[in-house]
């Protein structure tokens, strides 16, 4: 029996030029600055620079004589005012005016694999054995390891290049790959990184004993158990030290310290500045989030023509409803860029006066607890937009240039009742760990009795989130003899 219901569902959905503007929101400057520069490119009708001055002094009388009517789905005068023009322009306050250069240096030179290849031509291998090393030698990674299997490698020589060869073949070539400089390259794990080192220094007996330790007690070694390590090899603590030394100074990642190494060079591009002036926060945000955009004159003039001529065409009609689409694209994307300057400045503009103890001193202990929800109320915005300004924007501080959302950070009580940030409290929690005494490092109850102490009343396991959102590992591991 078929039955009939009345539901009342409320639901949101967001349209595609919302998404799109939420993902703009979300880029950093140089990733805009390639979006606008996609915009341009695909876009006709848009343009970027300034207007020639006799198009803004253009007088509204051209556009506005009575035309017979056209048999289009729009108005074409719409698109022709010059009065709407202006609207669709952007105008750069508050926006730092130090031109930076736009292009990313990088470092030039030989690539390392080049320069593992050249040393590899100095030796005499039949034309089979070249194709295998030299392949082993693209296999290796910027780190300097090989981290693929060798029976990985082996299908991979058999399906691209037609060469079938036997294991015990291509380890008798890694052997050669891994004589090369710098040493250490072409190990396939840590351990077998610092040994292939390690045999490539004179003899002694620290270096001995430090093959000795990783070749056959490397994960006792990993894990710090010296006292374990020295009963075993009958050895006191002096020599073992010794042999530390020598693994210490070795490269974990021999490939990042070749110098010709040819790779982009990162820079942190800030997405705003905040400066000090007179005794006062002064925001601005990066000019490159300010372009000077404006609708195309060249299509204003096609539809210009299109409104003058008499007895239009069904290709005419057909070529003017292409322009109208290109010009609403174009408008939309330069209120889209409005929206997202107007949106990037408010949020920071928050932030800045919520944290503005920090911004005038520099004194981490300043920084306040501060959620998303904090900024989103006071700027009357969603939520997940202030989350997309956070994670992705950088601003440059008179102290360093930092991601936006390491501002933030939940709030706990101090003995005395007040709100303290997260952030102050890891702060502390590093400093112990820095000044302790690495013979016998503090376990986390330590920790947190000490902190507690200190007027910070936390958790063994608040402890030891802390430290491994820090990054640092457990006691035992911190050990040093």
């Amino acid at each position: 029996m078929l039955k009939q219901h009345l539901n009342l569902k409320l639901s949101q959905k967001l349209s595609p030029q919302q998404i799109q503007l939420m993902k703009l929101i979300q880029l950093p400057t140089i990733a805009f600055e390639q979006r606008v520069q996609q915009e341009l490119e695909e876009n006709p009708a848009l343009d970027s620079g300034k207007e020639k001055d006799e198009f803004d002094d253009q007088s509204n009388e051209e556009f506005d004589n009575d035309s017979e009517v056209i048999e289009t789905d729009f108005d074409v005068d719409e698109y022709l005012s010059d009065d709407e023009i202006p609207d669709y322009r952007l105008k750069s306050n508050n926006y730092s005016k130090d031109d930076e250069d736009k292009k990313v240096p990088y470092a030039s030179g030989t690539s390392f694999t080049e320069h593992l290849q050249n040393q590899l031509n100095t030796y005499n291998l039949n034309e089979q054995e070249e194709k295998i090393a030299s392949f082993l030698v693209g296999s290796i990674d910027d780190a300097g390891y090989l981290r693929r299997n060798l029976m990985d490698v082996i299908d991979d020589l058999a399906f691209t290049q037609n060469i079938f060869v036997e294991e015990r073949d291509v380890e008798k070539l890694l052997k050669i790959v891994q004589s090369l400089d710098p040493a250490g390259v072409g190990a396939r794990n840590l351990q077998e990184c610092l040994i292939l080192q390690l045999k490539r220094k004179k003899d002694s007996p620290a270096v001995l004993l430090a093959i000795d330790l990783l070749e056959n007690s490397f994960d006792m070694f990993i894990k710090k158990h010296y006292k374990k390590l020295m009963q075993r090899y009958s050895i006191n603590e002096e020599e073992l030290r010794n042999s530390i030394e020598e693994i210490e100074n070795l490269n974990p990642k021999p490939g990042a310290s070749y110098s010709g190494n040819t790779r982009t060079i990162e820079h942190i591009t800030p997405d705003f500045t905040i400066q000090i002036k007179d005794g006062e926060l002064v925001l601005t945000l990066n000019s490159r989030n300010a372009p000077s955009m404006h609708i195309s004159r060249d299509y204003s003039n096609m539809l210009q023509a299109y409104k003058e001529s008499k007895g239009q065409t069904k290709e005419q009609k057909r070529a003017v409803l292409f322009i109208k689409q290109k010009l609403d694209a174009a408008k939309w994307f330069i209120d889209a860029i409005k929206q997202r300057q107007q949106t990037l400045y408010f949020t920071m503009h928050a932030i800045m006066n919520y944290q503005k103890e920090y911004f005038m001193t520099g004194d981490e202990r300043k920084i306040k607890p501060m959620i998303l929800k904090d900024i989103a109320e006071e700027i009357d915005m969603d939520i997940s937009t202030v989350s997309r300004v956070a994670n992705s924007k950088y601003v440059d501080t008179p102290y360093g240039t930092f991601l936006i959302k390491e501002f933030f950070s939940e709030s706990m009580k101090n003995d005395k009742g007040e709100d303290v940030s997260t952030r102050e409290i890891k702060k502390i929690l590093q400093n112990v760990i820095n000044n302790e005494d690495k013979s016998k490092p503090l376990a986390d109850a330590k920790l947190a009795q000490l902190l507690k102490e200190k007027g910070y009343p936390i958790a063994r396991r608040t402890i030891a989130k802390y430290r491994e959102q820090l990054d640092i590992p457990v006691a035992r591991l911190r050990k040093e003899i």
